[in-house]
Formats: C-alpha cells, structure tokens, sequence
C-alpha cells in the first residue's frame, strides 16, 4: 500500500487531502503539522472591529482528519530526504512514497526594527495586539505597507494591508475618531497592488485619495523604530504600524537537497512537481511554480495548484500521464468593513467591480461554506 505524506494544514495541504479522496485515492495518507487545526488567516481583517475572535478562525481538524481517513503527525518539519524519501521533524521521521509540501512561506525580517511593528497574518496573537493598541490611542498617525522579495518579487502579500487599511479607516469613522488619525500607506513599490491589474491599482489609489489616505510610495524601506517608519527618502511619523514584509521559502528548505529559486522557495513544474523529484510535489506559498509574473500567493491560487498536485499524483500511481496543470487566476474582494471591491483576473481579462456592500457579504459568505467542510 502506497504511504502519501502531506506537509501543512493550511488551505493547500487540506485541498491535496480532499482532492485525493474525492479522485478516488484509497491508499495511506498522513498530514504533519505542529497543530492539529485550520488557521483562517484571511478573516484577520476583522479581529480590529470586533467581529471575529481567536476561536472563530481557529477550526480543530479532528473531525476532518476521522471523515478522510488521515493519520496525523505532530510535529514540525526540520528536514527533508528527498532520496531516501522521508521527511524529518521534532517527533521522529516519516516515511513517503509520494509528497506534497505545502508548508506556506516565511516571512522575511530583516529590516531594522522590524519587531516593532504588527505583521499581522503571522497569527491571531499579533493582530488582537495591534487592535489593542488601536482601541487604547486618543489619535495620532497609524501606518500600513507591505513589501517583496527583491530576489522573488511575486513573493507578496499586500491585499491583507489594503483590507486593514480601508477596514480601520470605516472603523475609526463608525466610532467618530477619524479626524483624531492620520492614516498613511507606504510601499517601495510605485504602483503597488500592480498585479491585480492597472484598473485595480488606479481604484485602491483612488479610494485612498477619496478618504484622506496619505501615501508615501516608491522609497526603499531602511527599517523602523517605535514612533516611524524609516525609508530612505526619510521618516514617517507612526504611533502604529502595520506591515507585511516579502516572503520567502521553508527555513528547513536550504539544506534539503531539493531545487531553490532565488527566493528561497521550492521549484517546481507546470504539474507542481518538485524539479527532478518526480514523487514529490510542491503548492501554494512554499513553491516556485511556472505561470506569469502576476501569479500571487494567494489562498485560491495554493487551492487551485493543490488540486492540480493531488490529479497527478494519482495520475503516476496508476501509470498515466502526468499532464494536469492549474488555472492561474486572482480572485480577491477587498474588504472595506461593510462593502467591498472584487477583482478577478486571468489569463484574458481583469475584472473590477466597484465596492458594494453584497461583495462584503460574499466574503463573509464564502468563509462560512470554506470553514463548514472542516467542522
């Protein structure tokens, strides 16, 4: 009987899982992760109103695991032998006859200072800090950017620091604080958010203008202290910073024998497999994956390249033809804390709805049937 061992149970690790059951696959599967739960990391952005606690977004995977028949292991990764195909953690070593990493990236923090700002996907704890913070000021000037990694620089995620943006700003003007803040975005980049597409880029500007969002963009980020933001073109007063820094791949990743971008992260092919491994397959923020340089590391996109993992996985199992690939596609509603903005885009066209309160139930809609299939 083959032995499939899943790395993570983020969004892609978890799709790997009900792909393979859903396509049939009867054989042995075991996810390793230090927890046994889902993190939502999206619903973050409501931690600052109030909407959302810890126990929301934290979903325990016992249930799941009993429903797929999923043997779990506790443990974090340290290693990978690629050749004599087991995966090393802190709780002993696990045996493979098939792989699908995907672990999710790391951040990178490097810059000076960086401890003292809030970098919020990093887990509940940080975010409900910063919120504390946020309820306790009288006024003063709240900051929020993002940035890349210079090396890889698709490796970003900055749609979560326009929802904290846009969600703080409806926040402090429903609590009749707003002319107490200033509120400023700031980012190396000169159009950031330019891989949603030029339509998107133009709106999110726009709506900062139309808000009184102040920008400070294209200046290289040197680092921060408690009361700034230092870029090189000098510093932003910030008596609160939101940031989220460029990622890049698994620490374990470097001396695991197996193929690195640049970056950091894990290469791989157009079927998701790891670049001479042909047993072992790479998805979501973890991978190097072939596609345009608008392809984000977003939860949908690690989904899409988990299913197209899971089919060729199979597909070698049975001796078929490896030949399944993923959609590259972005499809992202920024929250504004009561409406939203969709933009979906893909190989053909961008697609920009204004923001409309019914995108802001969609998002929370979605959350509801994404969440229930693991209860």
């Amino acid at each position: 009987m083959s032995q499939t061992v899943v790395i993570g149970s983020g969004f892609a690790g978890l799709t790997a899982i009900k792909t393979l059951r859903k396509q049939g696959y009867r054989d042995e599967i075991t996810l390793i992760s230090p927890k046994p739960v889902l993190f939502y990391s999206p619903s973050l952005i409501w931690v600052p109103a109030g909407l959302r606690n810890e126990e929301d977004l934290t979903i325990p995977l016992d249930n799941f695991f009993k429903r797929q028949q999923v043997r779990y292991h506790q443990g974090t990764v340290t290693g990978i032998e690629p050749n004599a195909q087991e995966v090393q953690t802190d709780n002993g070593t696990v045996p493979f006859d098939h792989l699908i990493i995907a672990t999710g990236a790391r951040f990178i923090k490097k810059l000076p200072g960086i401890e003292q700002v809030c970098l919020p996907c990093e887990g509940y704890a940080t975010t409900k800090k910063y919120s504390d913070r946020l309820a306790a000021l009288d006024g003063g000037t709240l900051a929020f950017g993002f940035s890349s990694n210079p090396k890889e620089p698709v490796a970003m995620r900055g749609g979560p620091v326009f929802e904290f943006l846009f969600g703080i700003d409806t926040l402090l003007r429903k609590q009749k604080r707003r002319d107490k803040f200033e509120l400023v975005f700031f980012s190396p980049a000169p159009e950031p958010g330019k891989r949603l597409g030029a339509s998107a880029v133009k709106a999110i500007l726009g709506e900062m203008k139309k808000y009184n969002i102040r920008t400070h963009l294209g200046h290289k980020i040197k680092g921060f202290s408690a009361d700034a933001v230092h870029t090189e073109s000098g510093s932003l007063q910030s008596d609160l910073t939101l940031f989220m820094p460029g990622m890049t791949g698994p620490a374990w990743a470097t001396n695991s024998g197996l193929p690195l971008s640049e970056g950091g992260f894990i290469k791989g092919d157009a079927q998701c497999r790891v670049l001479g491994f042909k047993k072992i397959y790479v998805v979501g923020d973890a991978a190097n994956l072939p596609g345009p340089d608008w392809m984000p590391k977003q939860a949908h996109m690690a989904d899409l390249q988990a299913i197209a993992a899971a089919k060729n996985l199979i597909a070698d199992e049975k001796g078929q033809n490896v030949d399944h690939q993923f959609k590259t596609e972005i499809i992202c509603i920024v929250d504004t804390l009561g409406k939203g903005m969709l933009v979906h885009r893909n190989s053909k066209r961008t697609l920009l709805l204004p923001k409309l309160t019914i995108l802001n139930w969609g998002k929370r809609f979605f959350e509801w049937q994404y969440l229930r299939g693991y209860r």
